[in-house]
């Protein structure tokens, strides 16, 4: 057998072991067939979690057709996927174009149901005109259903459940897993110590609170930027400095954003960090940091390894960007991504939901919302079972 195959089966065959709720939905889709004779396109990061899902999916008698997000694609999981006869594209190293093909290539397909990750396949399928004919699908993150809403609004004339609206998914995979996996991705890629080091969060939605949070256990000092007062209060209620990014780039040693927002560390925060201050992206899009301002305003660039830039300005000063402005959890070398449990509730929250835009559409409404609450209901209730049986 193929090396690289041979990786990706037997990592997939330990992230099966472990995922106990996708585990009852793989069997009983297999008993039901929920699927059969539907297509389902894939946008999806492509590793060995994904692959669970993505099999209790053609168990229950769909079609696969997918690609992987921009940077995050796990080439053993590729062969892995091919191996079981899907029909995959993608490879890690592709280009933005070449990705753009790849999302094109799936809704050519002609895909039934969308599982969506950032809002990519929903885009093309309403510019090559496919949308009419899509049931319906579900969209992973926060930047997806942003995008929807202010990209094309009202157009979007199937529903769309969105998997980060979820209260489940808020608090176990985007607090606790994003939180700690991405403070855990920091230490391992830099090799620096958390504790006394000065950390600005810009955004304190739920994983900006994880990060948060996980940052302060370690002993690092947490300052938070965010715009809702709201949220502003929790912050502070929650320990945490809070102050503008004008205020706060010259304070601080390391920068994380997670706003799923554009260019919110942009040439006017660049020019006030101190030396040696590390940047870091939480959010799906590549985009949060502004990394072209940052190459034009630098006057060199050098790689410090395959995850590390360092960018001398014309100060002498030096900023370190960390894997290219991408997801920290997942485009890094040996990336992990969010825990094995937490994707477990993530991906049977996923599972349920495409059920119910597969065989009840018309109880949904058009458009992006929220996951149905019996759903979220009845995955609490398991999830609790396996975490505290006595509860």
């Amino acid at each position: 057998m193929d090396a690289l195959l041979e990786q990706g089966l037997n990592r997939i065959d330990w992230i099966r072991s472990r995922m106990k709720l996708l585990e009852r939905v793989r069997a009983d889709f297999t008993a039901r067939k929920p699927f059969a004779g539907r297509t389902i396109g894939v946008s999806l990061h492509l590793e060995p979690k994904t692959a669970v899902l993505i099999e209790a999916l053609a168990a229950g008698g769909a079609r696969i057709v997918g690609t992987g997000n921009f940077g995050s694609t796990q080439d053993d999981v590729v062969a892995a996927l091919k191996h079981w006869g899907l029909t995959i594209y993608g490879r890690r190293d592709v280009g933005w174009d070449e990705h753009l093909g790849n999302v094109r290539k799936v809704v050519e397909h002609g895909p039934d149901i969308l599982l969506d990750n950032g809002a990519d396949l929903v885009a093309l399928a309403l510019e090559t005109g496919v949308a009419s004919r899509i049931r319906g699908g579900t969209e992973e993150t926060t930047s997806g259903d942003d995008r929807m809403r202010a990209e094309f609004p009202g157009r979007v004339p199937f529903p769309v459940i969105v998997i980060n609206d979820s209260p489940l998914k808020q608090i176990v995979e985007n607090k606790h897993a994003v939180g700690q996996g991405n403070v855990e991705s920091i230490m391992r890629m830099t090799n620096l110590m958390i504790n006394g080091r000065r950390f600005v969060i810009v955004g304190y939605g739920w994983c900006g609170r994880g990060m948060a949070q996980y940052i302060k256990s370690f002993g690092g000092l947490v300052a938070v930027v965010e715009k809702d007062p709201i949220k502003q209060l929790e912050a502070v209620m929650d320990g945490f400095r809070v102050g503008t990014l004008d205020n706060l780039a010259p304070w601080g040693q390391f920068f994380c954003t997670a706003t799923a927002r554009e260019r919110v560390i942009s040439s006017s925060a660049f020019a006030k960090m101190p030396d040696g201050a590390i940047l870091a992206n939480s959010g799906h899009f590549p985009t949060e940091i502004d990394t072209d301002a940052l190459r034009r305003d630098a006057a060199s660039v050098r790689r410090l390894g395959s995850m590390l830039e360092e960018f001398t300005m014309a100060d002498g000063r030096r900023l370190i960007l960390l894997t290219e402005g991408r997801m920290i959890e997942l485009a890094g070398v040996e990336a992990k991504g969010n825990s094995i449990e937490a994707m477990d509730l993530g991906f049977m929250l996923q599972a349920l939901s495409l059920e119910r835009v597969n065989s009840a559409p018309e109880s949904l409404s058009k458009g992006p919302q929220a996951v149905p609450a019996d759903i979220n209901r009845t995955i609490a209730a398991r999830m609790v079972a396996d975490f505290a049986p006595d509860a």
